[in-house]
């Protein structure tokens, strides 16, 4: 089994609505995996208006891509640099930590992320 950010097994994000790369509810990541969706995130409207604007749509359906869209209080596996992003800029949306992948390390530090910490 995969391991999180505090090197213990890695628990579900969510799964309503589903999420993961693998769309398993995990924050599960591979060689097919370009984004690394692996932080769990819960969103905020602010966080969900800085991505649009950034230029990544996250609240529009995309059936094809099996994205349901996403509202503030969904929590989803983000791409890291996406999260970093968003925390360089004040931005950063909350984490699960016990559901962010270890990979998720990579990019931000733990520090980072427990700043931004909410229960699983």
């Amino acid at each position: 089994m995969a391991k999180n950010v505090l090197g213990s097994d890695l628990q579900s994000c969510s799964t309503n609505p589903m999420t993961g790369f693998f769309r398993d509810g995990c924050c599960n990541t591979g060689g097919e995996d370009a984004g690394l969706h692996v932080i769990c995130c819960q969103v905020t409207a602010e966080f969900l208006d800085f991505s649009k604007a950034r230029g990544n749509d996250l609240t529009t359906p995309m059936p094809m891509y099996r994205f349901p869209g996403l509202v503030p209080g969904d929590r989803w596996c983000l791409c890291a640099a996406r999260w970093k992003e968003a925390y360089d800029a004040g931005m950063a949306p909350p984490v699960i930590l016990e559901s962010c992948h270890i990979s998720s390390l990579e990019f931000a530090s733990l520090e980072e992320l427990q700043e931004h910490a909410v229960e699983l």
